[in-house]
């Protein structure tokens, strides 16, 4: 893909992007165009995780419907509703040995390779993974996750969306609602993305605050 214009001067000013980004605490209600929805999730696709293996899946409760279930389990904060969307990620209670073969089966199906060639590395996940306590491998999951959501965070930023991040809610409520644990899954952290309403919240005007670079990054 090649970009002109306006459309390179965009995607280089990443850093502009991420200074106007912030966690906005009151939205709009305004949708967002579903161009843009369509790349913030497929760079949390496009995330790396340890192995490859992805172990966890992604809501997306775009209709007010399904974002009402989840107001009082969010401790009734605005976005939830406000939101143009909500993003929930949930990772694997458990990660079992057919996970692990059907990923084995995607990536020689993916790559043209035999099956049989990736026997090693097969091998190889199934000690990490089983070779963890049930709560270590939930955490480790968990860890993946926050790599991606971190990677919609940024993108929301490059597509001017506001994203809000949210551990403020019930995870054990929102399980129940959307039945996650029938599914393998347990929710670790939400993503709320629209747009800021500047009027009524009062962080949207305010600097943003970080430590210094000279009290931040250490070189060795």
């Amino acid at each position: 893909m090649s970009w002109h214009g306006n459309e390179a001067l965009h995607y280089m000013n990443y850093l502009e992007k991420l200074n106007w980004r912030y966690a906005a605490k009151q939205m709009d209600g305004k949708k967002i165009p579903k161009e843009k929805l369509d790349r913030i999730l497929e760079a949390i696709q496009l995330a790396p995780t340890s192995l490859g293996l992805q172990p966890f899946e992604v809501l997306v409760l775009d209709s007010e419907e399904a974002r009402k279930k989840l107001v009082p389990e969010g401790n009734n904060q605005p976005q939830v509703l406000q939101s143009s969307c909500l993003l929930v990620f949930a990772v694997y209670r458990k990660i079992d040995e057919t996970y692990v073969d059907s990923y084995i089966n995607q990536i020689a199906e993916t790559r043209g390779e035999p099956p049989e060639s990736l026997a090693g590395f097969r091998k190889s996940i199934l000690s990490s993974v089983q070779g963890r306590t049930l709560e270590s491998c939930q955490e480790w999951s968990a860890r993946q996750a926050y790599i991606a959501f971190g990677f919609g965070l940024a993108a929301a930023a490059l597509e001017e969306v506001d994203a809000t991040p949210m551990e403020g809610f019930k995870p054990e409520k929102v399980d129940e609602i959307f039945e996650l644990g029938s599914k393998n899954l347990k929710s670790v952290v939400m993503l709320a993305l629209g747009y800021r309403n500047a009027d009524k919240d009062p962080l949207a005007k305010k600097k943003k605050v970080r430590k210094p670079k000279e009290r931040f990054f250490h070189f060795l």
